[in-house]
């Protein structure tokens, strides 16, 4: 049985050497960091899924519809299998600027508040 106070336990002195984690996650700026995040990524993840299956559930039930020729031997089920490319990289390259702009920034000072030279 151990009988040595908890500080002079060696597990207990490495924990009292980490910046206090629990604390950094209840605080109102790591709130808002996390809102900031999910209010942009939620929604462009809805909308891209729902996207998605629009394209899937017209390619299986509205063959007709997907077949009909936008010019030459281009049709709509092309321009909607390469419009999920496009979307793709649109919502990445969107994603970088909003991280880049409102993310960032915003970890950064949770970071610097915690005395991390990360």
């Amino acid at each position: 049985m151990d009988t040595a106070p908890a500080s002079d336990r060696p597990g207990d002195q490495r924990q009292q050497e980490h910046p206090p984690y629990a604390e950094v996650q209840a605080s109102a700026e790591f709130g808002e960091l996390r809102r900031a995040h999910r209010s942009f990524a939620f929604p462009l993840t809805i909308a891209f899924v729902s996207w998605y299956l629009l394209y899937v559930l017209l390619s299986n039930y509205a063959g007709g519809f997907m077949d009909t020729k936008v010019a030459g031997n281009i049709n709509v089920a092309l321009v909607f299998g390469l419009g999920q490319f496009l979307t793709t990289f649109l919502i990445a390259w969107w994603y970088s600027r909003h991280a880049a702009a409102k993310l960032d920034p915003r970890s950064a000072a949770i970071k610097s508040s915690m005395g991390s030279s990360e």
